[in-house]
């Protein structure tokens, strides 16, 4: 990169340099943000205290999330970390039903269902429409996963099988986007997802930190 480049770069002003460098922090904690805890699980050969359906519901919104974004156009670095959380969000999923039984035939058939929508949106052959429509569903079902989350943890007073470090993350990144969004594109939809994603991700980790009994990895 050439210092013309550089200079030309900065003469953005310094509200979009940060709001680059924010992304790039949070692109760089979701490479990993999943991983802590996979490998609770992992540890514990267990998922206990984890929601299965808050899980299903947390795949449904990064899904969701990721098609508007790449289906508008907008800049890949604004919303980078979807396909990077979707592809740790498939392992945990994984985990969490293998460890309660649930990898039967009719999740093999949601399985090749989804991948077949997913790969329609791909190829852009997925109608805007319909992704423009279920936006706005994704803050209060992103909402309710989180919610059923904390619930598990409150109602078995266990959180074993929980990663604080990851819900730790999962606050921080999302903090992280508020600015970035509203710098990149003023995207209310996109918006009002993450300031609840931010109180509810710090809630759950509050939990987890009251909750929280001796494992074998954090």
């Amino acid at each position: 990169m050439t210092m013309e480049a550089i200079s030309n770069y900065f003469e953005k002003g310094i509200v979009l340099v940060i709001a680059d460098l924010l992304s790039l922090i949070t692109v760089s904690s979701c490479l990993v943000i999943k991983v802590p805890q996979i490998n609770t699980i992992r540890a514990n050969k267990s998922s206990q205290g984890i929601s299965v359906l808050g899980l299903c519901l947390e795949l449904f919104s990064y899904t969701v999330m990721l098609s508007y974004n790449y289906s508008r156009g907008y800049d890949f670095l604004s919303y980078m970390e979807y396909p990077i959380l979707l592809l740790q969000e498939y392992v945990l999923i994984y985990y969490t039903f293998f460890y309660q039984n649930l990898l039967g035939v009719r999740t093999q058939i949601v399985a090749v269902l989804y991948a077949f929508v997913a790969t329609l949106i791909y190829f852009k052959l997925f109608p805007l429409l319909i992704l423009t429509f279920l936006v706005p569903f994704c803050t209060p079902i992103g909402a309710t996963s989180k919610v059923l989350q904390l619930i598990a943890i409150l109602r078995t007073k266990d959180a074993s099988s929980v990663s604080r470090t990851t819900w730790a993350l999962s606050a921080f990144t999302n903090l992280t986007r508020i600015y970035t969004v509203y710098v990149q594109s003023s995207d209310m939809m996109l918006l009002s997802n993450f300031f609840i994603s931010t109180f509810l991700s710090s809630s759950v980790f509050v939990a987890a930190c009251i909750y929280k009994k001796k494992t074998k990895t954090e």
